[in-house]
């Protein structure tokens, strides 16, 4: 099979983006991670910036982290990686001129898309790192990380926490962040489909990235107005544990259901013993 450019994987990228179904991703941390994750069949894999912490510094997610080491680890990844990687930027690792400096290094690396979140980071001194910046800092952002992209095909997703601020506001957030020019929104602190068929109603919503529902519900994914499901890939050990052969199961979903909760399930057996 030939190896497909970084180009032709962003593109896929956003095939996946626009289709009108769910699908999981695949927590992806090594080059072998990453061929592993594209062997099974996952559509699209996830360099989560706590699983990069963890690898390259044996670290919690406590922001230790540097561009140039997030950099190098995607680097390292892309480089086989025969799926989409969708790396987590954090807050840019700074302020706007640093997220240009962000997108530019993680395009050059391979990357497919990356988020850019309205976090607070680092946070102030006894706070926990929930606080947001204010909107129009994280609009400026978008803006910084749009106009530093030079591939058209990687895909830019605005993050705002929808756990932490009120309705009004994540609506507010979202809107602003596509008016700003975002391909996609990813929400997290989503605790039910409710909540997230709410916020997905309103106009102006791309997509939503929701990583964090507590029950999956294929026909409520499917419906939840546009919104896209996309699990947080399972922990880094479980691409490495168990025979291999228990997980590769069918690369794409069938259409109507959910691409991967199989995937998911036999993972959870060779973990857990279920």
């Amino acid at each position: 099979m030939p190896r497909l450019s970084h180009h032709d994987l962003r593109r896929n990228f956003r095939e996946l983006l626009n289709a009108d179904r769910c699908f999981h991703t695949a927590s992806v941390f090594d080059p072998m991670s990453a061929r592993i994750a594209a062997d099974l069949g996952f559509e699209v894999g996830i360099l989560g910036g706590s699983v990069a912490s963890l690898q390259v510094l044996a670290a919690p997610d406590f922001n230790l982290i540097t561009l140039s080491e997030f950099v190098e680890q995607a680097t390292r990844i892309c480089r086989v990686a025969q799926l989409p990687v969708l790396a987590d930027a954090d807050h840019g690792y700074g302020n706007a001129l640093n997220v240009m400096r962000t997108v530019s290094e993680l395009e050059r690396a391979g990357i497919s898309a990356l988020t850019i979140e309205d976090t607070l980071l680092p946070p102030k001194f006894g706070r926990r790192s929930t606080d947001l910046i204010g909107m129009f800092e994280a609009v400026g952002k978008i803006r910084a990380a749009l106009e530093a992209r030079v591939d058209p095909e990687m895909a830019i997703i605005g993050r705002t926490n929808a756990g932490v601020i009120g309705f009004e506001e994540v609506i507010a957030r979202a809107q602003a962040y596509e008016k700003a020019g975002a391909d996609a929104i990813c929400l997290v602190g989503i605790e039910d489909f409710d909540h997230l068929e709410s916020i997905a109603s309103q106009p102006a919503q791309q997509a939503a990235d929701a990583g964090h529902l507590r029950q999956p519900q294929p026909a409520r994914q499917r419906s939840a107005g546009g919104a896209r499901r996309a699990h947080r890939g399972q922990r880094p050990r479980g691409l490495l544990r168990g025979d291999q052969g228990h997980l590769r199961l069918p690369a794409r979903a069938t259409p109507g259901r959910c691409a991967g909760p199989e995937r998911f399930a036999a993972v959870g057996k060779i973990l857990h013993g279920r």
